[in-house]
């Protein structure tokens, strides 16, 4: 599924150094505003250790990670939503993505100009909201522009609907918060309003401290740190921390040295894997496998797919063609050490069109085209 994650923040905030270790590629990491112009594209792995335990179980020919893709974009400056600093491309490009991931510099160097001079998370991460809930304001306001004749003369039903809606987001929005933050919309207003108003703060977002390296072991005594935790808490988000100089140092590894590396730091995994596995939850993502001596692979789906929906993923005619999906769950075979003894167990099902794929199922797709 090409779901993707875009990173985004004021300039010099460390999202190119970011996207370089996750990705682990080379892109331009400048110490001046707009380093970055156009939005660079990166495929990350995404950890699984169910996947690692399936292939020392089946010992296949290939492995396949599930896989996210995240868009470095070019730092936001305030203006934005007027087009100040190559706005207008930034915001399109945010636009495209399915969630927001942004950073925000929780650390003091000398080195490193940041562009208004000083470091303040509250302060970067309103002037980001404001540009975000601005462009947002206008995009509404023109929407309801044209619908008024369809709501005030034709009495059209789904413009009256569509106008309760945008009212109640322009409220939010004219006050310069996220769409996020409305209240009074129902659950049912609130998931139609993200399938078709694409609004930039509507956005599911995560944001990313980054520390100084010598403040990632105590985070209780980042002070910086704790102001974006806690505006995180009152967003009801999530707040990760990272120091991108870390990661890029652990990008470089390989795989034992960076587990050595992440023991000295008292970590079992790094900022980035945490980065990953959140993006998957903050967009409702889950994971199923296929698996046999040819190849174990993880596949990507969102929750609440049917099998034949599934099945749809790996080839489009596995869905037309579905017949059934014989299943077992991935701690039933962790639990009775082969599919031998899954089956024996009684816990290999035989599962039609109404079944919804869950979380870690082991799946065999039977289909006819």
């Amino acid at each position: 599924m090409p779901l993707k994650a875009g990173i985004v923040g004021l300039p010099n905030v460390g999202k190119s150094t970011l996207f370089n270790a996750i990705t682990n590629s080379h892109v331009e990491a400048a110490n001046y505003p707009f380093a970055t112009i156009n939005p660079n594209t990166g495929v990350v792995i995404v950890p699984d250790e169910r996947l690692d335990f399936l292939c020392d179980m089946f010992h296949p020919k290939k492995k396949v990670n599930a896989t996210f893709d995240f868009y470095d974009i070019a730092g936001l400056v305030k203006g934005a939503s007027k087009g100040e600093g190559l706005g207008n491309q930034f915001l399109a490009a945010i636009r495209e993505c399915d969630a927001i991931c942004e950073v925000v510099r929780c650390f003091d160097s000398a080195d490193i100009v940041h562009v208004e001079n000083s470091v303040d998370p509250a302060r970067d991460i309103e002037t980001i909201d404001l540009e975000l809930a601005m462009a947002d304001f206008e995009s509404v306001s023109n929407r309801l522009a044209k619908m008024e004749a369809k709501i005030r003369i034709v009495k059209d039903k789904t413009a009256i609907y569509e106008g309760e809606i945008l009212n109640k987001l322009k409220e939010v929005l004219s006050e310069g918060k996220s769409a996020r933050l409305v209240k009074g919309l129902s659950e049912e207003q609130l998931a139609y309003a993200k399938k078709n108003f694409f609004l930039l703060s509507l956005k599911p977002i995560i944001y990313v401290a980054n520390v100084a390296a010598e403040d990632y072991a105590d985070l209780d005594g980042c002070k910086y740190y704790q102001v974006v935790k806690s505006i995180a808490e009152s967003q009801g988000a999530e707040c990760i921390p990272v120091s991108c100089e870390i990661e890029y140092e652990l990008s470089q590894l390989s795989g034992d040295d960076k587990k050595e590396f992440l023991s000295e730091l008292g970590a079992e995994e790094s900022g980035l894997d945490k980065l990953t596995k959140s993006c998957y939850r903050l967009l409702n993502l889950a994971t199923f496998f296929t698996c046999g001596e040819d190849e174990c692979r993880a596949w990507t789906f969102k929750r609440g797919y049917t099998a034949p929906e599934c099945a749809g993923i790996i080839h489009t005619d596995f869905q037309k063609g579905f017949i059934k999906a014989e299943v077992y769950g991935f701690e039933d075979l962790k639990l009775y050490g082969s599919e031998a003894a899954v089956k024996e167990k009684g816990k290999l099902r035989q599962e039609g069109k109404d079944y919804l794929m869950k979380d870690g199922d082991c799946v065999f797709f039977r289909f006819n085209v």
